[in-house]
């Protein structure tokens, strides 16, 4: 019999998952709809999350991007988050001015989805406009391959896929880059969190689930357990993705 590791009380609910997904997906035996979506965030005591159309990642930007602005609208749980078309990178510009007009403050890409290289031009130039909207930025990708694309740019980013093998390589970016972040979601290491809160501050992480497309549980509870102060784990927990909406802890 698996014994699971106590949970604290006070981190029975986590305030914020910087990595929620909803909507149009290839495999339609994945339920992405937002009432799925909602319930799987809640039942594992997620109160908010910054939410992203799989639609404008993988079928139409336009269209997906207003999906989710109206999915955060009847939802205020959830925070709309934009995303643009890598391989067009002239009609993202538009596009994100778009965003910015709207009020939106998150952008998430999606490089390997949209089969964008590390050293794409056009990737480079969609994070520099970004940046000069004071925009905040979501990636997946493995970081070892695409920090390149988002340093010396003065960029906030949040990378999703940041694996356990992949600590010291992020380690060593974040103390030179103060707006590098890492999404706990891959960080399964015995003391990946604590390492890089330990190395770098506990400002340089953020839960992230990837709702629904992985199993919510185990990111869930690694969080719940990490060897982390009440401060550093308000702060991952929450604070983080706060700070980036200009919302005080």
């Amino acid at each position: 019999m698996v014994t699971l590791p106590r949970v604290p009380a006070e981190r029975h609910e986590i305030g914020f998952d910087v990595d929620v997904l909803f909507g149009a997906v290839p495999n339609r035996r994945l339920d992405a709809s937002l009432d799925a979506v909602t319930q799987e965030q809640e039942s594992h005591g997620i109160r908010r999350g910054l939410l992203c159309s799989l639609r404008g990642a993988l079928f139409d930007v336009g269209s997906g991007n207003d999906e989710t602005r109206k999915a955060a609208e009847q939802h205020p749980r959830f925070t709309a988050v934009g995303t643009v078309d890598i391989r067009d990178a002239l009609g993202a510009e538009d596009e994100i001015a778009r965003l910015a007009d709207s009020g939106t403050k998150v952008l998430r890409l999606f490089p390997p989805e949209q089969w964008a290289e590390p050293v794409s031009p056009g990737l480079a130039h969609i994070v520099d406009t970004a940046v000069a909207y004071d925009l905040v930025l979501l990636t997946s990708g493995d970081f070892s391959q695409f920090w390149r694309s988002f340093a010396d740019r003065g960029a906030r980013v949040c990378f999703l896929d940041v694996h356990a093998y992949r600590v010291s390589d992020f380690v060593v970016m974040a103390r030179r880059e103060p707006g590098f972040v890492a999404s706990t979601r891959m960080l399964v290491g015995p003391d990946s969190i604590e390492r890089i809160a330990g190395e770098v501050g506990a400002h340089h992480l953020a839960y992230g689930s990837k709702t629904p497309m992985h199993d919510v549980m185990p990111s869930a509870l690694r969080l719940r357990t990490a060897g982390l102060t009440k401060q550093e784990w308000d702060q991952v927990a929450r604070g983080t993705a706060a700070q980036w909406l200009g919302e005080t802890q």
